[in-house]
């Protein structure tokens, strides 16, 4: 099939790739321009430079207007391939193609509609990500589901992992989908909306930690912060530190959430937990962090001893 695609980032870069070492070709690659933004500058393959290393027409563009859909209609491609667009397309466009336009999306849909969907299901303590080809229609991620495959969330996986692990099966979700398609034996599932759960792109205070939470919930938004994205922070004083690894301590600890109680393991205990004065919760051991200036520190040589406590700001 004549294929264009719409694709921002190393899932772009992947999707793009995949097509083009398959049996499909490629007419257009739709992409947006470099951006700064701190997740937008982080898996930042290129599907510029993979598009115009194989010779394949490019179109930049933040959000779509006339020209753009002039040049998909002058392209005229059997269908849209989409993943990691990262705006709204009207009807006009993505129902342009005979085919109309299908969405790739980094979750089980309809969980985890919206962005950084990784990230956000191994804060809420997801049992699993995935990847979900589905029919684009007016709404977010909505659209009827195609093919689907899952990807188990381990307990010491960090969000670099799952985001490997996603991307990694792009290939396989969406050849088998366009080759559905293509032979005319596509059964589209319509998703039960009643059970999307839709979560907003992050910034960076999304990483700050609050040590009211469980510590068992700060452990996970400390993996799902990984490198290479801003790290889990908080202040100790008027430093901040940045959280790099940690565990769910052994003991039970009590008293006032933040508090820098005690050595336990390979690190230092930090009480969490909005009811931590009842004494029924556990603590959050801080192994590994870096200050501002880079400089990685071992949990027990940064905190010798117990006291103070760490805060917000």
């Amino acid at each position: 099939m004549r294929v264009a695609t719409f694709g921002y980032q190393t899932w772009g870069h992947k999707t793009l790739d995949a097509l083009i070492n398959s049996s499909h070709d490629v007419v257009l690659a739709v992409t947006h321009p470099p951006s700064e933004h701190s997740y937008e500058s982080i898996w930042s393959d290129s599907v510029e430079d993979l598009a115009r290393a194989n010779d394949i027409p490019v179109h930049l563009a933040q959000r779509p207007d006339n020209e753009l859909i002039e040049r998909v209609k002058h392209a005229e491609p059997d269908i849209i391939v989409a993943n990691n667009w990262r705006t709204w397309l009207p009807r006009e466009l993505f129902d342009l193609p005979p085919h109309g336009t299908l969405n790739l999306h980094d979750s089980m849909l309809p969980k985890f509609t919206g962005f950084s969907p990784v990230i956000w299901a191994l804060i809420s303590g997801a049992p699993e990500v995935g990847l979900t080809a589905h029919r684009m229609d007016d709404g977010l991620d909505t659209g009827d589901v195609l093919v689907q495959r899952a990807v188990p969330i381990g307990p010491t996986d960090t969000a670099t992992d799952l985001v490997r692990a996603t991307i990694d099966i792009i290939p396989a979700v969406l050849l088998e989908s366009l080759d559905l398609i293509e032979a005319g034996a596509a059964e589209w599932k319509p998703q039960n909306l009643a059970d999307r759960t839709f979560f907003h792109k992050r910034a960076d205070i999304d990483s700050q930690i609050d040590w009211n939470w469980p510590a068992e919930d700060i452990e996970r938004l400390v993996r799902a912060q990984s490198d290479p994205y801003p790290n889990a922070f908080t202040h100790f004083g008027d430093r901040r530190i940045r959280i790099t690894k940690a565990t769910v301590s052994e003991g039970v600890y009590g008293g006032t959430p933040g508090r820098v109680f005690i050595h336990e393991g390979d690190g230092m205990v930090i009480v969490a937990g909005a009811d931590a004065y009842r004494g029924c919760n556990r603590g959050l051991v801080i192994e590994r962090l870096r200050t501002d200036d880079g400089v990685e520190h071992a949990g027990k040589d940064f905190f010798p001893r117990g006291g103070g406590y760490l805060t917000s700001v």
